[in-house]
Protein backbone atom coordinates (compact mmCIF):
# COMPACT_ATOMS: atom_id res chain seq x y z
CA UNK A 1 0.00 0.00 0.00
CA UNK A 2 1.31 3.16 -0.73
CA UNK A 3 2.13 5.99 1.89
CA UNK A 4 -0.28 8.17 0.40
CA UNK A 5 -3.38 5.73 0.61
CA UNK A 6 -2.07 5.33 4.12
CA UNK A 7 -1.97 8.73 4.86
CA UNK A 8 -5.40 9.47 3.35
CA UNK A 9 -7.15 6.57 5.23
CA UNK A 10 -5.48 7.42 8.68
CA UNK A 11 -6.66 11.26 8.27
CA UNK A 12 -10.28 9.49 7.43
CA UNK A 13 -10.29 7.45 10.37
CA UNK A 14 -9.29 11.20 12.87
CA UNK A 15 -12.19 12.88 10.67
CA UNK A 16 -14.34 9.70 11.70
CA UNK A 17 -15.63 9.48 7.85
CA UNK A 18 -17.16 5.70 7.21
CA UNK A 19 -15.22 6.21 4.25
CA UNK A 20 -11.99 4.81 6.75
CA UNK A 21 -13.63 1.76 7.21
CA UNK A 22 -14.40 0.29 3.70
CA UNK A 23 -10.56 1.66 2.54
CA UNK A 24 -9.27 -0.85 5.17
CA UNK A 25 -11.63 -3.69 4.30
CA UNK A 26 -10.65 -3.59 0.89
CA UNK A 27 -7.22 -2.94 1.58
CA UNK A 28 -6.69 -5.05 4.56
CA UNK A 29 -9.56 -6.88 4.82
CA UNK A 30 -7.81 -10.65 3.68
CA UNK A 31 -4.71 -10.08 5.49
CA UNK A 32 -6.74 -9.74 9.03
CA UNK A 33 -9.13 -12.32 8.09
CA UNK A 34 -5.84 -14.53 7.39
CA UNK A 35 -4.51 -13.06 11.02
CA UNK A 36 -7.82 -14.45 12.64
CA UNK A 37 -7.88 -17.66 10.63
CA UNK A 38 -4.46 -18.73 11.94
CA UNK A 39 -5.48 -17.52 15.53
CA UNK A 40 -8.74 -19.86 15.80
CA UNK A 41 -8.76 -22.47 12.78
CA UNK A 42 -11.98 -21.51 11.82
CA UNK A 43 -13.51 -19.63 8.67
CA UNK A 44 -16.63 -18.85 10.22
CA UNK A 45 -14.96 -17.50 13.83
CA UNK A 46 -12.32 -15.77 11.62
CA UNK A 47 -15.26 -13.83 9.59
CA UNK A 48 -17.04 -13.02 13.28
CA UNK A 49 -13.51 -11.56 14.66
CA UNK A 50 -12.91 -9.92 11.44
CA UNK A 51 -16.00 -7.71 11.87
CA UNK A 52 -15.48 -7.26 15.75
CA UNK A 53 -12.12 -6.14 14.81
CA UNK A 54 -13.97 -3.68 12.44
CA UNK A 55 -16.07 -1.97 15.40
CA UNK A 56 -13.18 -1.99 17.67
CA UNK A 57 -11.13 -0.09 15.57
CA UNK A 58 -13.39 2.53 14.34
CA UNK A 59 -14.21 3.02 17.89
CA UNK A 60 -10.85 3.30 19.08
CA UNK A 61 -9.51 4.96 15.68
CA UNK A 62 -8.92 8.48 17.48
CA UNK A 63 -6.47 6.60 19.35
CA UNK A 64 -4.49 5.50 16.74
CA UNK A 65 -1.24 7.36 16.23
CA UNK A 66 1.16 7.34 13.32
CA UNK A 67 3.98 8.17 15.68
CA UNK A 68 4.36 4.88 17.84
CA UNK A 69 3.33 2.27 14.88
CA UNK A 70 2.31 1.81 11.49
CA UNK A 71 -1.34 1.55 10.63
CA UNK A 72 -1.07 -2.21 9.35
CA UNK A 73 0.90 -2.97 12.66
CA UNK A 74 -2.05 -1.35 14.60
CA UNK A 75 -4.43 -3.09 12.87
CA UNK A 76 -2.80 -6.63 12.89
CA UNK A 77 -2.64 -5.92 17.13
CA UNK A 78 -6.07 -5.65 17.43
CA UNK A 79 -7.37 -8.64 15.16
CA UNK A 80 -5.01 -10.67 16.81
CA UNK A 81 -6.24 -9.47 20.44
CA UNK A 82 -9.63 -9.91 19.40
CA UNK A 83 -9.28 -13.36 18.05
CA UNK A 84 -6.63 -14.26 21.26
CA UNK A 85 -9.49 -13.35 23.47
CA UNK A 86 -12.23 -14.90 21.47
CA UNK A 87 -10.06 -18.45 21.92
CA UNK A 88 -9.94 -17.66 25.99
CA UNK A 89 -13.34 -16.77 26.11
CA UNK A 90 -14.78 -20.47 24.27
CA UNK A 91 -12.26 -22.09 26.18
CA UNK A 92 -13.20 -20.52 29.63
CA UNK A 93 -16.63 -21.47 28.57
CA UNK A 94 -15.40 -25.39 27.91
CA UNK A 95 -13.74 -25.67 31.31
CA UNK A 96 -16.89 -24.34 32.95
CA UNK A 97 -19.11 -26.74 31.34
CA UNK A 98 -19.94 -29.97 32.74
CA UNK A 99 -19.10 -33.37 31.27
CA UNK A 100 -22.03 -35.48 32.25
CA UNK A 101 -20.21 -38.12 30.04
CA UNK A 102 -17.25 -38.23 32.38
CA UNK A 103 -18.87 -36.82 35.60
CA UNK A 104 -18.85 -39.42 38.79
CA UNK A 105 -21.39 -36.65 40.52
CA UNK A 106 -23.98 -39.15 40.27
CA UNK A 107 -22.08 -42.08 41.92
CA UNK A 108 -21.00 -40.43 44.92
CA UNK A 109 -22.60 -42.20 47.94
CA UNK A 110 -23.58 -39.88 50.75
CA UNK A 111 -23.92 -42.40 53.47
CA UNK A 112 -20.38 -43.10 54.29
CA UNK A 113 -19.42 -39.45 54.43
CA UNK A 114 -19.03 -37.99 58.02
CA UNK A 115 -18.34 -34.37 58.17
CA UNK A 116 -18.65 -34.30 61.84
CA UNK A 117 -15.75 -37.05 61.78
CA UNK A 118 -13.59 -35.04 59.22
CA UNK A 119 -12.54 -32.46 61.66
CA UNK A 120 -14.01 -29.38 59.44
CA UNK A 121 -13.05 -26.78 61.41
CA UNK A 122 -9.96 -28.09 63.08
CA UNK A 123 -8.31 -28.56 59.11
CA UNK A 124 -9.62 -25.39 58.07
CA UNK A 125 -7.90 -23.85 60.49
CA UNK A 126 -4.66 -25.48 59.37
CA UNK A 127 -4.73 -23.25 56.18
CA UNK A 128 -3.73 -19.56 55.91
CA UNK A 129 -5.61 -17.31 56.92
CA UNK A 130 -6.24 -15.49 53.34
CA UNK A 131 -6.91 -18.48 51.59
CA UNK A 132 -9.18 -20.05 54.52
CA UNK A 133 -10.76 -16.10 54.39
CA UNK A 134 -11.75 -17.00 50.92
CA UNK A 135 -13.30 -20.33 51.30
CA UNK A 136 -15.25 -19.12 54.19
CA UNK A 137 -16.81 -16.23 52.07
CA UNK A 138 -17.21 -18.79 49.09
CA UNK A 139 -18.69 -22.04 50.10
CA UNK A 140 -19.95 -20.95 53.91
CA UNK A 141 -21.19 -17.47 53.52
CA UNK A 142 -22.23 -17.97 50.15
CA UNK A 143 -21.26 -14.77 48.24
CA UNK A 144 -19.90 -15.07 44.89
CA UNK A 145 -16.50 -14.29 43.78
CA UNK A 146 -17.19 -11.13 42.52
CA UNK A 147 -19.05 -10.24 46.10
CA UNK A 148 -16.29 -11.45 47.97
CA UNK A 149 -13.60 -9.32 46.15
CA UNK A 150 -16.18 -6.44 47.23
CA UNK A 151 -16.48 -7.60 50.78
CA UNK A 152 -13.08 -8.59 51.55
CA UNK A 153 -11.51 -5.78 49.35
CA UNK A 154 -9.28 -7.91 47.52
CA UNK A 155 -9.32 -8.59 43.49
CA UNK A 156 -11.27 -10.74 41.68
CA UNK A 157 -7.86 -12.33 40.52
CA UNK A 158 -6.70 -12.81 43.96
CA UNK A 159 -10.01 -14.55 44.71
CA UNK A 160 -9.56 -17.04 42.17
CA UNK A 161 -5.97 -17.66 42.99
CA UNK A 162 -6.90 -17.89 46.60
CA UNK A 163 -9.60 -20.45 45.73
CA UNK A 164 -7.82 -22.48 44.43
CA UNK A 165 -4.85 -22.46 46.51
CA UNK A 166 -7.52 -23.27 49.52
CA UNK A 167 -9.22 -26.17 47.58
CA UNK A 168 -5.57 -27.22 46.79
CA UNK A 169 -4.47 -27.33 49.86
CA UNK A 170 -7.83 -29.35 51.23
CA UNK A 171 -7.23 -32.10 48.79
CA UNK A 172 -3.50 -32.28 50.54
CA UNK A 173 -5.31 -33.31 53.93
CA UNK A 174 -8.41 -35.10 52.67
CA UNK A 175 -7.40 -36.31 49.73
CA UNK A 176 -8.18 -35.86 45.89
CA UNK A 177 -11.47 -37.08 45.95
CA UNK A 178 -14.74 -35.84 44.96
CA UNK A 179 -15.61 -35.72 48.76
CA UNK A 180 -13.66 -32.82 49.02
CA UNK A 181 -16.15 -30.43 47.70
CA UNK A 182 -18.82 -32.11 49.22
CA UNK A 183 -17.78 -32.69 52.77
CA UNK A 184 -17.22 -29.16 52.89
CA UNK A 185 -20.32 -27.84 51.94
CA UNK A 186 -22.51 -30.36 54.13
CA UNK A 187 -20.19 -29.58 57.21
CA UNK A 188 -22.19 -25.94 56.74
CA UNK A 189 -25.43 -26.63 54.91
Amino acid sequence: MSTLLENHIIQLLHERDEKAISLLYEHYGDTLFGVANKVVRDEELAQDILQESFVKIWKNSETYDPSKAKLFTWLFRITRNTAIDKLRSAQNKSDKEIQIDFSDVYTIGVQGIRPDEMDMEENLAKIDPKYREVLEALFFIGLTQQEASEKLDIPLGTIKSRLKIGLRELRKIYGDGPLVLFAILSYWL
